[in-house]
């Protein structure tokens, strides 16, 4: 369990968030039979390196190289799938790897053990770096997440991999898929997740390998890429001069410490992105997350308030498919329908999204970053998921001189095509600093329940737009592997839209992090004991669902300390201990 006291926004320790690990999995021949042409294969995984020599660059300011030594997994016959899944927060993350026998896919289990959470395959990567000498100065291992930064290594691969871009870190994800497309490559540095190393000026053998387990998991070959490295330090004063030293600093700040350089602050509100699996600029695939990809990027994994960072816009609507169901769809449009709708409403007949509440993480007693005297407020992350088999789209219409717009929820057969569409409810415009955008009214409620569940205080938040800001499991039916509403700029309109879409895609989840007065829990009067947050999504059942009682989820916690030096402790829930 994990007590915490804090004045200050502070950055927990999530599982999963020191290095995006994956697996790396081969061509690992598993003989169904004795009959070879029955053997289950997979895919043809070989280490390679972008480039035969580097510079890599140690900033007078900013101490410590960051290892990109642009080296690469490729897939090549097949591509690389696995998926990554868990029954419940009960049991342990398990693993398995889609292999082919007589050309129909079948799951391969791997070993109890392999992975512990969801941030991949742990040590997978050996580096080795040594001196011009030849005297060995590192030895490191780092994990690897097969939906890294990649790229195309063959003209005739395909021109878009379907895997998603990043491997989750929210603590209570269930489900996960991992994969490098065929014929393509995935970068094995681990990006923003790792350490960086101290080696002075001067030149390097860096020799990296695939660590000797994995190699006899899924019959990699044995051969080690080796990158001549050249360091030279250098200072932002005198490569950019004073002018644009503020700028590549906060830049390489923001970037080293898990956030795209590009992004600015959302303010309260959503959780903040790190940068997903990718790093900041990858040797071999350029200076973007997942080239090849596409213009999507991943949902970013949203961490807990006391890391909030702002975003730029990134969302264009795209078209949907019908019938697709492996993860290649796409989400529907975000923009709305043109006209609010006419005719008798109806609630059809089709699959309907099913809102779950995830619980409660990130969980500090804080001021409320006013340090108020004698005031106690107990701040949070919390996510409502999506798990289908439909995603949740809800529209906005604005009907002239209104402060507020009504809202319709909208139906789709299987093909996509609207079928059907009910009032539920309004939007409300919110000009606070770190809003400015409309939200949906009654998305979710958040409470503070006595031992007893009679509830003790409630949170003032009730409204919210909605993004897709975690990927939570996308091994349910219809997940979306590459949700396209990731962040608030443009998915929820500006002040004078006269309507907006808001949609929730299956297998993603949308994280709130309630942290100022209004939002978080105000426990100064709050006796000590032990409590639970409650989670709620769609507390007045406007919405539609396909079920409507795995809305709740409870987190316990204790509360302790003396006023104005409050304390709470966060035991674990069941296996995931995250506070």
């Amino acid at each position: 369990m994990t007590r915490t006291r804090t004045t200050r926004l502070r950055r927990p320790l999530l599982a999963g968030t020191t290095a995006v690990a994956a697996m790396a999995v081969t061509a690992s021949l598993v003989a169904a039979t004795a009959e070879p042409a029955k053997a289950a294969t997979g895919p043809e995984l070989s280490l390679i390196a972008a480039t035969g020599s580097l510079t890599l660059t140690s900033w007078k300011e900013d101490p410590g190289v960051y290892l990109d030594l642009g080296t690469y997994l490729t897939a090549d016959g097949r591509p690389l799938e696995l998926k990554v899944t868990r029954k419940s927060y009960k049991d342990p993350v398990t693993i398995t790897q889609t292999v082919y026998e007589g050309g129909k896919a079948k799951p391969r289990t791997l070993p109890k053990g392999t992975v512990k959470d969801f941030s991949g395959l742990p040590g997978f990567a050996e580096i080795t770096v040594t001196d011009k000498a030849g005297k060995k100065v590192l030895t490191r291992t780092e994990d690897f997440c097969p939906n890294n930064a990649s790229g195309r290594v063959r003209p005739d691969a395909p021109a878009t991999s379907k895997y998603p871009e990043s491997c989750p870190t929210n603590p209570f994800t269930l489900g996960s898929v991992w994969g490098v497309e065929k014929g393509w490559a995935a970068n094995t540095y681990a990006g923003s997740y790792t350490e960086p190393v101290a080696l002075a000026a001067g030149t390097y053998t860096a020799k990296v390998a695939v660590a000797k387990k994995y190699r006899d998991l899924f019959g990699i070959a044995n051969k080690p890429a080796t990158v001549k490295v050249t360091v030279v330090e250098r200072s932002y004063e005198d490569d950019q001069g004073a002018a644009g030293a503020a700028a590549s600093r906060s830049a390489t700040a923001n970037e080293h410490a898990g956030h795209p350089a590009a992004h600015a602050d959302h303010g309260p509100g959503h959780a903040p992105a790190p940068a997903q699996a990718a790093a900041p600029v990858t040797s071999g695939a350029g200076p973007s997350y997942n080239v090849g990809h596409g213009p999507l990027r991943a949902a970013p994994p949203a961490l807990p308030w006391a890391l909030k960072k702002k975003q730029t816009a990134r969302s264009l609507p795209v078209g949907d498919k019908g019938g697709q169901t492996d993860g290649s769809r796409k989400a529907l449009a975000l923009q709305p329908l043109a006209k609010r709708p006419t005719g008798k409403a109806s609630v059809p007949d089709v699959p309907k999204p099913d809102l779950r509440s995830l619980p409660a993480y990130g969980i500090v007693v804080t001021d409320g970053e006013e340090d108020i005297p004698g005031k106690d407020y107990l701040a949070f992350s919390a996510n409502v998921w999506n798990a289908g088999p439909a995603q949740l789209v809800v529209d906005g219409f604005r009907s002239p001189g209104k402060a507020k717009m009504d809202a319709y929820q909208y139906f789709y057969d299987a093909k996509g095509k609207q079928v059907g569409y009910t009032p539920t409810g309004t939007m409300e415009w919110d000009p606070r600093p770190g809003h400015v955008h409309w939200h949906f009214t009654d998305f979710a409620s958040y409470r503070l329940l006595k031992a007893d569940k009679k509830e003790a205080v409630r949170s003032g938040k009730e409204a919210f737009c909605l993004a897709n800001t975690d990927a939570i499991d996308y091994t349910v039916k219809n997940a979306n592997w590459h949700p396209y509403n990731t962040d608030l700029s443009t998915a929820c309109g500006e002040e004078n839209s006269i309507s907006v879409r808001e949609v929730l895609d299956v297998g993603s989840g949308d994280t709130y992090s309630q942290d100022l007065p209004g939002q978080s829990f105000d426990i100064t009067d709050v006796p000590n004991g032990t409590y639970y947050i409650q989670v709620l999504a769609n507390p007045e059942k406007r919405l539609k669902e396909t079920n409507l009682d795995n809305n709740s989820a409870l987190r316990k916690i204790v509360l302790g300390g003396k006023p104005d030096a409050r304390t709470v402790t966060v035991p674990a829930h069941d296996l995931v201990n995250a506070n």
